[in-house]
């Protein structure tokens, strides 16, 4: 880990691997590497679950609640499909809700369905997907952030929640699945007519950076447009170009809005409110850069692959939570975050569910433009030595 500044702001490299004894975490069980995959585990297995999945004849990816919460839980839901393929269970897969067409970008339902099957069903989701679908389900698992803890294998700790998913569905399955850290799945990308917009008129020419504004909860984890067009000029400033800054809003009262302001010396600045996530994911992997607060956008930027494969990096800023756990897992998504955020990593913490009294003092101020710009600059130099 690297200093920032003040000395309690730390950057976390992506592709840290976090070694068993530095953090709180739970033993797996057994040793992942050394058990093949379709094998069966040292473990006793959740039988009911087991019986319930065999004869279920379609699934059902039900998510309704946060976008983050759904985008890194998405490593369950290829758990599941894994083992209904190693298991050669025969059933017909469908995603519903809001974010049904995000999910059909990861490629796990490669089958699409033209029929309603019948026969018995089983729903994974979070708990308002599932709790939708209850009724009509023989099996229902809902993967709950709070619910899986930063598990521990081969000395190495899982404390990001694609992998605390997928290695929770593992142990109940009772099989070895296929698949390595990272677990989260990425999210393919194709043409989009607001990017072709974007690009035509120069907005994705020269030094590109996204930032995101959006965020459920302003007044902790907006890091704001001005601190934002500050890290911007900061950046600029040292490649000695004009930056185009894209600042990507949450949702308007009156529908999608995209609006230029007034340039900064080093900075051009375009604002995109309401964009839906489905053009973000086309949009983002065509920036050189994407910072964040600790929201979905941020995770779906990790999550987004351009048409060649590559993901520019991605720093998510963490002033209360754990920097570690709500994270992708994938190596291009960094970290810069708090004292706190890192004790909350470190003791496998939430400020929410374990009700930890919130400390007033600390606010996405906390990362002082200047010196999160030297993050960036550091990570831009490494993407363009790639």
């Amino acid at each position: 880990m690297t200093a920032v500044a003040p000395e309690e702001i730390r950057f976390h490299h992506g592709s840290l691997v976090v070694p068993t004894g530095a953090v709180h975490t739970t033993p797996l069980g057994y040793d992942r590497d050394n058990v093949p995959i379709g094998a069966p585990l040292p473990l006793a297995p959740s039988v009911e679950l087991i019986h319930r999945l065999s004869g279920c004849r379609e699934t059902i990816v039900a998510f309704e609640g946060k976008l983050g919460d759904t985008l890194l839980a998405l490593s369950g839901v290829r758990a599941v499909l894994d083992w209904l393929r190693l298991r050669s269970v025969r059933a017909a897969v469908r995603a519903v809700g809001p974010y049904a067409g995000l999910i059909a970008r990861t490629g796990l339902i490669t089958q699409p369905q033209t029929t309603t099957p019948s026969g018995r069903q089983a729903v994974i989701g979070d708990r308002a997907g599932v709790e939708a679908h209850d009724s009509e389900a023989t099996a229902s698992l809902v993967l709950d952030p709070a619910a899986p803890p930063c598990w521990s294998s081969d000395g190495r700790a899982h404390p990001d929640l694609p992998a605390r998913h997928h290695l929770a569905l593992e142990r109940r399955l009772g099989i070895r699945l296929p698949g390595a850290p990272p677990f989260a799945p990425t999210l393919m990308t194709g043409p989009n007519e607001l990017v072709e917009e974007l690009r035509s008129v120069g907005w994705l020419g020269g030094l590109a950076i996204a930032a995101i504004t959006a965020t459920s909860w302003p007044e902790r984890k907006d890091y704001t447009a001005q601190r934002y067009t500050a890290l911007a000029e900061h950046i600029a400033e040292v490649h000695q170009t004009q930056a185009r800054l894209l600042l990507i809003g949450g949702n308007p009262a009156d529908g999608p809005r995209i609006t230029a302001e007034a340039p900064r010396r080093h900075v051009e600045i375009l604002r995109l409110d309401g964009v839906p996530a489905a053009s973000l994911v086309d949009l983002l992997p065509h920036c050189h850069l994407v910072v964040g607060n600790d929201t979905g956008l941020t995770h779906l930027a990790a999550m987004a692959r351009g048409e060649n494969g590559s993901s520019p990096p991605v720093v998510g800023l963490y002033a209360r939570h754990s920097h570690s756990k709500w994270r992708t897992g994938l190596p291009h998504h960094h970290a810069v975050a708090t004292g706190l955020s890192n004790r909350m990593h470190q003791g496998d913490l939430c400020p929410v569910r374990d009700a930890i009294p919130p400390d007033t003092a600390i606010h996405m101020d906390a990362f002082p433009p200047a010196a999160l710009a030297q993050v960036c600059l550091e990570l831009l130099k490494g993407a363009r030595a790639r």
